[in-house]
């Protein structure tokens, strides 16, 4: 049996949410929906096997919620990411208390990704 997980995070800016999960994460738009042509976007972004939901729907997600990313190749992805020159999120590698490298980000919607080797 396959289970995935993917979280949904609450977006307020469509612009601002591709500057952030497109351009400086890397990862590419799967799909976008909205009901009508002035209605929110529900929209899926994913980088190989990580996938977030992103909505401006009212009650999807919470504000500042914080997902916890683990990969095997953190250099590699902290690389890629600071080749990006975004200038609003510069994070660095610290050691967390439980003897993990990691970086964290932050979105413009004030939702954290830790990304931690491992």
């Amino acid at each position: 049996m396959l289970f995935q997980t993917i979280p949904v995070l609450r977006i307020f800016d469509v612009e601002k949410a591709k500057a952030f999960y497109l351009d400086f994460l890397g990862m590419k738009m799967d799909w976008e929906h909205r009901f009508g042509a002035d209605y929110p976007v529900y929209m899926q972004v994913s980088r190989g096997e990580l996938v977030f939901h992103l909505s401006e729907h009212s009650g999807d997600g919470t504000p500042g919620t914080k997902l916890f990313v683990n990969t095997a190749d953190l250099d590699g992805v902290y690389q890629d990411i600071m080749s990006k020159g975004y200038r609003y999120c510069r994070p660095e590698i610290s050691v967390a208390p439980w003897d993990s490298r990691v970086f964290e980000v932050v979105d413009p919607f004030s939702n954290r990704i830790l990304f931690s080797e491992g």
